[in-house]
């Protein structure tokens, strides 16, 4: 049991990093520059700028240059568009004209617009590259080309860079990715596979824009030259709070196709409002420019973050917004978006260091000022009783302010209070004469003030980083569907929940004022004036749980939310009645999707549960290792044990590996798991179990058509599902049916046919598994929500 949890555990945080370039792919050369999307609105406002800039100081490296626009219109129609854009391209402040009109002209001649819309086209391309080497006598460092393009076409795309465009030399290629990286966990997983498929991990670049301004790249430069100062009070014990934010005032007018798919959580929340919590919680590398390490650190913050629900988040959405939608999208007056325009989000890091600590991540559309800023605030320990004005009781907190607001300029900021810092950076310098400005409750003046020499545009010092091949300010595939694992069950969550609707700018006044309790995050004010069209169906939200029958056993229904609430409380009273009883409480759980939410609640809000006189086992598994996404170990792992004290010995995943292998009934895995549980669990009768129903009526890993007989009085069996044979191992009905208490759990609309069905049953039937699930002691409750229930 214990090597076994050892080896899930090491499997879960062996993910593989990136290492930095190696020093040929650095030797000077030829670069070919690809733009796929040349004319559109990201390249006209940065991209074109971003390359000339480093053109600019690439050409003193002795590198030299083709600049390719592409796109899907012909050669006639965008050549001209493009030159446009070329030609809005601007120098440093700092160079003379006659210098700037020599590298603007000779940029000018090293551009050329090529369709490329087929194969053949990017065929050509490549012919093109190499006659250029061959007759210039060149060596080719590498080619580069930036995916200006909506995310479903990047696979093709990339498929076609893969089949014909490749340097042949022994030069690098490096593919640059825009965001969005998918729309969920599961279709970020699909892309990932898709561009794997042509490309190496290594020669993509998802671009994060965010992590190229200057101040979000100082964090972890600034938290290791400020060790000394930072390391004793960088925990629970000294800070109060932290948040990320960033405002908005403008609408959404323009993207709306994209926004109205993908809302302010994933447009900014889940990738630039993350990376910068990571980079403010993560473990400090002790080497910056190693990737690998910098990766793993970031893994290890999301690995810890508490399950995020409904209960962490509270969304709202601008009075405009909807008649938006119904303008530019082409909808009817009676279509309500539900996509959310702000949002604040609490989150907790379940680690010593952090435990406790309110982590607050928010943005919104229509506020009342542009800003972005990283607040670090620290507690204060010292109570003036006479001068409260004085320097020591003012706040004291850390800032990196992204620019806009009261202060115009991108800095980091320390309260006089706290510490002077040190900044071992000539591109950096402090401010020491200070305007008449507050702020986030504070004159400048009672800062230490730390700026950038020369402001550079993020998109410019990214693409600077690609060209050197630095892949730290760049999302890595693990980095990226880790994040993803922690923000799909709350976008999930969010599916049908209504926004709050808000005015916008100064008029929203205290309607998006929060309050924090505990683990959760509400409104603080709860009068909230809505449209009449937003409140059609909210009533039967106010239905409280009821009690009832189904199939002649105890049934518990109410809203998913409430169900679920049920179920914790009814689960933790039968876990503190066995303890009394015996002191310890035997608990099976199921896998499957449906157990997220029941699990999400029990690490948010059941802190009395005794977890350290429970032994968690298996309902069922399947034949994965424990460390893939499919095992539902690795689900219970990630979605519950991972954030309670539980002892570790109290851990029963099912072996299905053994021996190097899946499965196989020579290594007599269901019979070492049942020989656990005749030896640990008293008269093998668990105090509860926990079970889900499968559309077709299975359970557990028992399915329609297995003879409920051919186990005999087994309490575990390899299972064949109907997919693929011997795919699972699964308690037996025999094993089910002594437990104490036994809790069908059935939620979403997706199942309402499947219970009408069961309604109808009077007899058990091989073709419907749950009918033989019939406890000794009649202990079962269906727990079914409204939605399966009704429809």
């Amino acid at each position: 049991m214990f090597v076994t949890v050892l080896l899930l555990l090491g499997a879960l945080c062996a993910h593989k990093g990136h290492g930095q370039e190696s020093e040929a792919t650095q030797r000077p050369g030829h670069v070919s520059v690809v733009i796929i999307g040349a004319t559109g609105d990201l390249a006209r406002k940065y991209l074109w700028q971003g390359f000339f800039n480093t053109y600019v100081n690439q050409v003193k490296g002795g590198n030299t240059f083709s600049f390719y626009g592409g796109g899907q219109s012909s050669s006639d129609k965008a050549t001209p568009l493009m030159f446009e854009i070329l030609k809005g391209v601007s120098c440093p402040k700092d160079m003379s004209q006659e210098r700037c009109a020599l590298l603007k002209d000779q940029f000018l001649r090293l551009a050329q617009y090529r369709q490329l819309k087929t194969l053949e086209h990017y065929q050509d391309l490549a012919k093109h590259i190499e006659k250029k080497l061959q007759d210039e006598a060149m060596t080719e460092t590498g080619r580069l080309f930036y995916l200006s393009v909506p995310a479903y076409a990047y696979a093709d795309i990339a498929d076609k860079i893969n089949q014909s465009c490749r340097p042949t030399m022994g030069g690098w290629l490096r593919v640059v990715l825009e965001k969005p990286f998918g729309h969920d966990l599961l279709s970020a997983e699909v892309l990932a596979s898709q561009l794997a498929s042509s490309l190496k991990e290594e020669e993509m670049y998802r671009i994060d824009h965010y992590l190229g301004k200057q101040v979000i790249a100082k964090i972890l430069p600034f938290r290791k030259e400020n060790k000394k100062f930072l390391d004793p009070i960088w925990n629970k014990h000294h800070i109060e709070r932290v948040e990320i934010v960033l405002k908005e005032t403008l609408d959404v007018q323009g993207r709306m196709s994209f926004y109205d798919q993908y809302g302010v959580i994933r447009d900014v929340i889940q990738n630039h409002l993350t990376e910068v919590m990571m980079l403010l919680t993560m473990r400090l590398p002790s080497n910056l420019s190693s990737s690998e390490e910098v990766v793993q650190n970031k893994l290890r913050i999301l690995d810890s973050l508490l399950p995020l629900g409904k209960n962490q988040v509270v969304i709202g959405q601008y009075q405009g917004y909807n008649s938006e939608v119904q303008l530019e999208l082409n909808k009817t007056k009676d279509h309500i978006s539900l996509t959310p325009t702000f949002a604040a989000v609490l989150a907790h890091i379940d680690e010593a260091q952090f435990e406790g600590v309110p982590i607050l991540l928010i943005s919104g559309k229509m506020l009342d000022k542009r800003v972005g800023y990283a607040r670090v605030v620290f507690k204060n320990d010292i109570f003036c009783l006479q001068n409260q004005n004085g320097v020591h009781c003012k706040p004291r907190q850390i800032i990196f302010y992204f620019g806009h607001g009261s202060l115009q300029y991108p800095a980091v900021l320390v309260s006089k209070n706290l510490f002077k810092p040190v900044l071992m950076d000539a591109e950096w310098k402090e401010v020491t004469e200070h305007s008449d400005v507050s702020v986030l409750g504070l004159p400048v003046s009672d800062y230490y003030v730390h700026t950038p020499t020369k402001q550079h545009e993020a998109y410019s010092e990214l693409i600077a980083h690609i060209f050197s091949g630095h892949k730290n300010s760049f999302i890595s595939i693990e980095n990226l569907l880790s994040s993803w694992s922690i923000w799909t069950p709350l976008l999930s969550s969010l599916n049908s929940a209504y926004p709050r609707i808000y005015p916008g700018g100064e008029d929203n006044g205290h309607m998006l004022d929060i309050h924090l309790k505990g683990m959760d995050i509400s409104y603080k004010n709860e009068v909230v004036i809505i449209s009449p069209d937003q409140t059609a169906g909210t009533s039967a939200n106010s239905a409280k749980v009821l009690q009832g029958k189904f199939c002649n056993a105890d049934m518990v229904s109410a809203w998913s939310e409430e169900l679920v609430g049920q179920l914790a409380v009814d689960m933790q009273e039968a876990a503190e009645a066995a303890v009394l009883e015996s002191g310890v409480f035997h608990l099976a759980l199921s896998g499957g999707s449906t157990p997220l939410a029941l699990f999400h609640r029990l690490a948010l809000h059941h802190f009395s549960f005794p977890w350290r006189n429970t032994h968690v086992w298996m309902v069922d598994e399947r034949c994965v290792p424990l460390a893939e996404v499919e095992s539902n170990f690795r689900t219970l792992h990630d979605h519950l044990l991972h954030h309670v004290r539980i002892p570790y010995f109290n851990i029963h995943p099912m072996p299905v590996e053994l021996n190097h292998r899946l499965c196989v009934e020579e290594d007599r895995g269901a019979q070492i798991y049942e020989s656990d549980i005749r030896t640990l669990v008293n008269g093998s009768s668990f105090h509860f179990v926990l079970l889900g129903v499968g559309f077709n009526g299975h359970t557990a890993s028992l399915f329609p058509g297995a003879k409920v007989e051919e186990h005999g009085q087994s309490l575990v069996a390899l299972t064949e599902s109907p997919v693929k044979p011997h795919q699972r191992m699964s308690l037996t009905f025999t094993a089910i049916n002594r437990a104490h208490r036994v809790a069908l759990l059935v939620m979403g609309k997706g199942k309402h046919e499947m219970i009408t069905q069961l309604s109808r049953l009077k007899n058990s039937t091989d073709r419907w598994p749950v009918t033989n699930v019939k406890p000794d002691n009649n202990r079962l409750v269906w727990y079914i929500d409204y939605d399966a229930l009704i429809g």
